[in-house]
């Protein structure tokens, strides 16, 4: 069961995928996402990471060539839509002068500060504020005497972890993906495919699916998880697995033979997991496996099971 502690911050122990119901996808924030990748068109900017850079001052058309004489000044900011509590970081802003005879807008400005001042021409601007993988958009008239305004983006942010039981699971052993659930489809839409445990991930508000590998074979655990605007939910993934170490011997605890090809299979013949060495390390999940090494020619197997937690040698005698 999910909880959220506090107001900004939240935390959520994920089991099986089974445990959620079918949630609401996060049409809105989407639709709002893809009117502001219309009107960057000419001009696309690269795709928001998880961590921002330190943010470049503000840029005008002050500093490109022929810049007009008369400017004025554009203060923006940004709010969470939900209290209206101001966005201090994470921000990545484009101004896009709107144009008399129809063609697309063009970007004049961009800034990464929280709260940037643009010196412009009076005109009609479009201001973009992208967050992550938020944005909010805002058509603005400048005239001589300058505008002050606010940009309102519904968006929270998500980190990630695993465990197995109590104990966490190493960062560097984790990866997830996070995708937007469509009807009939829980992995509808990939936002990101290359999330590191840890990372704040800032997203619209509404649903995700988030897929937890635990390695590099097959231990993974999936999960629903709710954005929350103006808040940080961190989620937990629970695995079941287990770290095995595979080795070919001549008697019980003997040492291993070196250059082994081992091969992890399913009882019914699929293939897990293949590696080479004398005893090369395997994370695979819970459950019942045959493990075959061959070794000058030679082919020896045996079956194993592998108990969630519990690490331990896999021996093959050769034999």
């Amino acid at each position: 069961m999910f909880e959220l502690d506090g107001f900004e911050a939240g935390r959520r122990k994920i089991g099986g995928l089974g445990r959620f119901a079918a949630l609401l996808v996060p049409a809105l924030a989407f639709a709002q996402l893809a009117f502001a990748q219309v009107a960057l068109a000419q001009a696309p900017a690269p795709a928001p990471a998880v961590d921002t850079m330190p943010p470049p001052a503000a840029q005008s058309v002050q500093d490109q060539p022929g810049a007009q004489a008369a400017v004025a000044r554009l203060a923006v900011s940004a709010q969470f839509a939900s209290d209206r509590k101001p966005i201090r970081s994470g921000l990545n802003w484009r101004i896009l002068s709107e144009t008399a005879d129809g063609s697309a807008p063009r970007i004049v400005a961009r800034s990464a500060d929280a709260t940037p001042n643009f010196m412009l021409p009076p005109g009609n601007y479009i201001v973009h504020a992208a967050y992550g993988f938020a944005s909010g958009t805002k058509r603005i008239s400048l005239g001589s005497q300058g505008v002050n305004d606010q940009v309102q983006i519904s968006a929270g942010a998500l980190t990630l972890a695993g465990s197995i039981g109590d104990a966490p699971i190493p960062a560097g052993l984790l990866s997830f993906q996070v995708f937007v659930p469509l009807q009939g489809n829980s992995e509808g839409r990939l936002v990101t495919g290359e999330a590191k445990a840890g990372d704040l991930i800032r997203l619209p508000e509404g649903t995700y699916h988030v897929v937890s590998t635990y390695g590099d074979s097959n231990a993974i655990q999936r999960a629903d998880v709710r954005v929350e605007t103006g808040k940080v939910t961190d989620a937990t993934l629970h695995h079941r697995a287990a770290k095995v170490t595979l080795k070919l011997v001549a008697t019980a605890g003997g040492e291993a033979f070196a250059g082994t090809a081992f091969s992890v299979l399913t009882p019914g013949g699929d293939v897990i997991r293949e590696a080479i060495g004398a005893f090369p390390q395997v994370i695979l999940a819970e459950g019942d496996y045959v493990l075959i090494a061959r070794q000058e020619g030679q082919v020896y197997s045996r079956d194993f099971k592998v108990e969630s937690g519990i690490d331990r040698d896999i021996e093959v005698l050769a034999k």
